[in-house]
C-alpha cells in the first residue's frame, strides 16, 4: 500500500501530495542548491513526476531554469521553494522540508566535492552523482 504525503509552500497558497515512496532521499551540496536554498546543504527527496499532484495553487507556481538539467519552482506569493524538476532523469526533487509528514531517511550525499559543510553521518559521499545518473560514481571519504 502506497502512502500519500501532503506538503505546501511557506504560506500555504500552493499545496500538493506525493504518492508512494521516493526513489531516493539525501543531501545535495552543489553550489546551485546552496545558492538557491541560501543554506549550506539541500535535503532532497526524488520522485517520479507522476507521483506529484498539485492540489491547490498550480497557477501560483513560478519557474526558472538556470540550466536544462534543473527547473526550480517556487510559490509566487511567499517565495517558498517547492520543487526542482530534473527532465533528463525523469525525476522531481520535492524539497524534504516542504513535506512535513515524510519520514526523511537520507541515503546519500551528492556533489560532496563542493561541500561547505562537512557531515560525518556514515552515509556515502558522492563526488558528484551516481554513474547511472550521468556522474562519475566516485565516492569520497567523510
Amino acid at each position: 500500500m502506497s502512502a500519500n504525503h501532503h506538503g505546501r509552500c511557506f504560506c500555504g497558497a500552493v499545496q500538493f501530495t506525493v504518492a508512494g515512496e521516493p526513489v531516493a532521499m539525501g543531501y545535495c551540496h552543489c553550489e546551485s542548491c546552496r545558492a538557491w536554498s541560501a543554506g549550506p546543504v539541500n535535503a532532497f527527496s526524488l520522485w517520479p513526476p507522476d507521483a506529484l499532484k498539485i492540489t491547490a495553487g498550480a497557477d501560483n507556481i513560478g519557474s526558472y531554469a538556470k540550466t536544462p538539467a534543473s527547473e526550480r519552482q517556487w510559490c509566487k506569493t511567499c517565495g517558498g521553494h517547492l520543487f526542482t524538476r530534473h527532465p533528463a532523469w525523469n525525476l522531481v526533487d520535492v524539497y524534504a522540508a516542504v513535506i512535513p509528514d515524510l519520514p526523511f531517511q537520507p541515503g546519500v550525499h551528492v556533489h560532496y566535492q563542493e561541500t561547505r559543510l562537512r557531515m560525518r553521518d556514515g552515509l556515502p559521499k558522492m563526488k558528484d552523482v551516481p554513474a547511472e545518473m550521468g556522474g562519475s560514481g566516485v565516492t569520497l571519504a567523510e
